[in-house]
């Protein structure tokens, strides 16, 4: 199935998580399956067919807010965001209907509520944005206390296989002494002086930091696992999956 919807425990009962993945869809080649995005070069009928698809499985009249993600820690209101998408890494919002949505095809996709469901903000925290300070930009734009916070971690490229060079570990143990965000980069086998990072235990560091500690994860690959979910990694050229947070009242 194209569109899941994840069941997270503990969760306030109004907010709702969806993450689609690219089997099914309209797209071709190497955007085969539910391709959702109009900038990597897939033709724009199928993408808007799949979006429209996506839609059909939201709640009814749901408006969706797409983001022109720059990898960096800008923040705005989804509701700026609907009509034309802004340059941003991360929105929110305290409206119902309005779904905040990040796309990815290996950065993580990162949701955010309060335990009462009063506003909802997705993030997309690629390596870039996470070192630059992107899940603190988006903790501050809630204006909740943090530890009524609620996250959760979609997929995303795994500690496995996320092989970077030493100048992406420079960017986040930068100003940290070494503590805490450098035991995330362990020795590649495959390249010396280069490191396997692991994004998603970087992320849940940064938001225990942040004093976030209902943190949830999908704990999926999007490298390894081919047939479900695009992976720039791996293959380039290719299209890109959606997760997406709402408030349903």
């Amino acid at each position: 199935m194209s569109v899941e919807e994840a069941s997270l425990e503990g969760w306030p009962d109004n907010v709702r998580v969806f993450y689609t993945t690219r089997e099914g869809g309209h797209s071709e080649g190497p955007f085969r399956g539910f391709n959702l995005g109009l900038h990597v070069g897939d033709r724009e009928e199928a993408v808007l067919e799949n979006r429209a698809a996506l839609s059909d499985h939201l709640p009814k009249d749901t408006k969706i807010a797409w983001m022109d993600q720059v990898h960096g820690i800008r923040v705005v209101a989804a509701s700026d965001s609907i009509a034309t998408a802004m340059p941003a890494d991360a929105c929110w919002t305290r409206d119902s209907g309005i779904a905040c949505a990040v796309m990815v095809a290996d950065c993580l996709p990162v949701l955010l509520t309060d335990r009462r469901g009063e506003v909802v903000a997705a993030v997309h925290a690629g390596w870039r944005g996470l070192a630059a300070g992107v899940l603190d930009s988006a903790v501050s734009a809630l204006n909740v206390p943090s530890e009524d916070i609620c996250a959760w971690l979609g997929p995303a490229i795994g500690k496995e296989v996320f092989e970077v060079g030493p100048e992406v570990r420079a960017a986040f143990i930068a100003g940290d002494g070494g503590a805490g965000l450098s035991a995330y980069f362990r020795s590649s086998p495959h390249r010396p002086g280069h490191y396997l990072a692991d994004l998603s235990g970087l992320a849940r560091l940064c938001l225990q930091r942040l004093g976030v500690f209902n943190v949830s994860s999908l704990n999926a690959c999007t490298v390894s696992e081919t047939d479900r979910f695009y992976s720039y990694r791996r293959d380039g050229t290719t299209g890109r999956m959606a997760c997406l947070i709402l408030r349903d009242n």
